[in-house]
């Protein structure tokens, strides 16, 4: 742990895990983990889609004003 993702609030995580005091409450936490990673990736995945069609529209634009 050298180095803190972005976005990823420790602090809270650290007292949310230090509330788990009972199995229903540590199986919500990692609910709460699953569910906010996949909230990233989708966000990754959507930017990253994103930029490969803008890379795609400025390369067809440039392409066609050459000739």
């Amino acid at each position: 742990m050298s180095k803190q993702d972005e976005g990823f609030d420790y602090h809270r995580y650290r007292t949310l895990l230090a509330e788990a005091v009972d199995e229903s409450s540590r199986l919500a936490f990692i609910d709460l983990l699953i569910e906010e990673r996949a909230r990233e990736r989708l966000k990754a995945h959507s930017t990253s889609e994103r930029l490969a069609i803008t890379a795609k529209t400025v390369a067809s634009i440039l392409g066609t004003s050459r000739n």
